[in-house]
Parts: structure tokens; sequence; C-alpha cells
């Protein structure tokens, strides 16, 4: 192909913009599992007609984060409390392999990356800002998850996270299981900064256990 063929720059749309905004929303608990989208409102909110929001909304409904009721229109998708037991298995099955791969692979880079978000994660528990926990939980995995190496692993790792953030919005973890996070995490990091794969994932395979007995007993049975 020509010289002509150049990348195309990259310029987010409203409808892609509306949607973020309303994907952070629910991920952070901001939006809540059953509450109704107001589309005339967030239309007004964000300065933009209700093309990019109707677009959006049908984006986060294939996502499965919003679903259309006859006469009430988007609201938030539920959690179900028993589906989450699936979510911790397939957690636990990822998140060994993916820290068994980025223990081998891991850059200097990436490892100071995680040890900022650890730093941070046990700044913002000694002073008590734990709505800011679930977030900073979610860029330690995510990091790791691109120490792997594999995109798709990445994204499967973002989607389970998206999943448990949202349940926590209506169950949220306490101090002491937070406390109990952080020191996982720096089990973990012990492996990483050993390059040992395997301490990697077994360290890994013990905090996903660990966080799925903090969940309501109806994930823990079967």
């Amino acid at each position: 192909m020509g010289t002509w063929a150049k990348s195309l720059p990259a310029v987010k749309s409203k409808a892609d913009l509306a949607y973020e905004s309303l994907h952070r929303a629910i991920a952070d608990g901001d939006l809540k599992p059953g509450e109704r989208v107001n589309m005339d409102e967030l239309s007004r909110a964000l300065g933009v007609s209700k093309i990019p929001i109707r677009e959006a909304v049908k984006r986060l409904e294939s996502d499965g984060l919003l679903i259309t009721r006859p006469h009430a229109g988007p609201v938030v998708a539920g959690v179900d409390a028993a589906e989450m037991r699936g979510v911790f298995l397939a957690r636990e099955a990822i998140e060994a392999l993916v820290a068994e791969l980025a223990a081998a692979r891991i850059t200097e880079d990436r490892l100071a990356e995680l040890e900022d978000v650890q730093a941070r994660m046990g700044a913002a528990l000694e002073a008590g800002a734990t709505e800011r926990m679930a977030e900073l939980n979610s860029r330690f995995h995510g990091v790791l998850a691109e120490a792997a190496g594999y995109r798709v692993l990445a994204e499967l790792t973002d989607q389970l996270l998206l999943t448990v953030r949202r349940y926590r919005a209506a169950a949220p973890l306490d101090t002491g299981s937070w406390e109990a996070v952080v020191a996982e995490h720096e089990a973990l990091l012990t492996a990483l900064r050993s390059r040992d794969p395997r301490a990697a994932a077994d360290a890994a395979r013990a905090h996903i256990r660990s966080q799925a007995d903090q969940e309501p007993v109806v994930i823990r049975e079967g």
C-alpha cells in the first residue's frame, strides 16, 4: 500500500465519551444495580444530544452492564450473588496464570508501577480512605495482567474485576478485609521480585481464595 495510507488520529466520539462516563459510573458504584439511567438528564449533564447517549447505552447493554425494562428504560444490571462463585473460580485460575507468566517476564518499570500502586493502597488504608481501595486494587491487578504479556488475559482480568467492583458497590469490604488485600499483594510482590513463577502463582491463588472468603456464604458453597 502506498505512503498515503497512514494511521488515522485517535479521536473519541461523543458516543465514546458518553460510554466511558457511564462505564466509569457503573464501575465506581455511582450508578448502582437497579438504578435507572435518565437519558434526558445525562444528555444535559454531558452537553450532548440523545443520539450519542443512545449509542452508549446500546454498547453497555451489549456489555451486560445495562438492561432495558418496559416503561422504565435503561437500568443498571444487577449482579447475581450466586454467580459470583463462578467469577471467583475464574479469577483464581486466571490470576494464578497471570502471576506465573508475569514473574518470568516482568520489567523493572512494571514492578515499580506495582509497588507504587501498593504504596498508594497502604496510604489510603492508613488514612481511612477505603472508598479509593477498589479502584487502586483494580489498577494493581490490571498492571499485573499487562506484565504477563497477553492482551486476552488483561481483558479477562478487567472484565472479572469490573464484576467484582459492581458487586462490592452494594456489599463493600470493611477495613480489615482491605488490610488482608494489601498483605496478600505484598506476598505476591515478594514472589515477583524474586522472579519465582511458582511462588507467584501460589500467592495469587491464595489471594483470590482469601477474597472469596470475604464474600457471602453463597459464593463458597458447592
